[in-house]
């Protein structure tokens, strides 16, 4: 294993390790590279920057993932992210409702909607 890819692991261990390996699996047998890509770029090359720490890059990330409003499955798991370095939930619905603004309601409702469900899955 590359060094990039051992980097993102360790990274993704941090953040949200059961996204990666449901990522990995569900992609092993028509895309594995793809789930290689994933840790070694995002998680390996950008979350391991320095200049930002990670709660600050995973308020960004939702808010990114939001404002596009077709990444549901990937905000879920960035949620889950942001709650594991250390947001809050109410910080995550305050970048959600900043979406409003700029990527209009219907994005910044189906964030909520989506923040919800992982608020109710992290109390089970």
């Amino acid at each position: 294993m590359s060094e990039r890819y051992q980097k993102g692991l360790k990274q993704l261990q941090l953040m949200n390790e059961n996204s990666y390996e449901l990522l990995k699996k569900n992609l092993e047998d028509i895309a594995p590279d793809l789930a290689r890509f994933v840790a070694e770029f995002p998680y390996g090359e950008i979350y391991t920057r320095e200049n930002l720490d990670l709660k600050s890059r995973e308020i960004a990330t939702v808010a990114a993932l939001t404002a596009m409003g077709t990444a549901s499955l990937q905000l879920k798991s960035h949620i889950n992210g942001a709650l594991n370095v250390g947001c809050s939930k109410e910080e995550i619905i305050e970048v959600i409702i900043q979406m409003a603004v700029y990527a209009g309601f219907p994005a910044a409702i189906n964030g909520i909607m989506i923040a919800k469900e992982v608020f109710e899955n992290k109390e089970d």
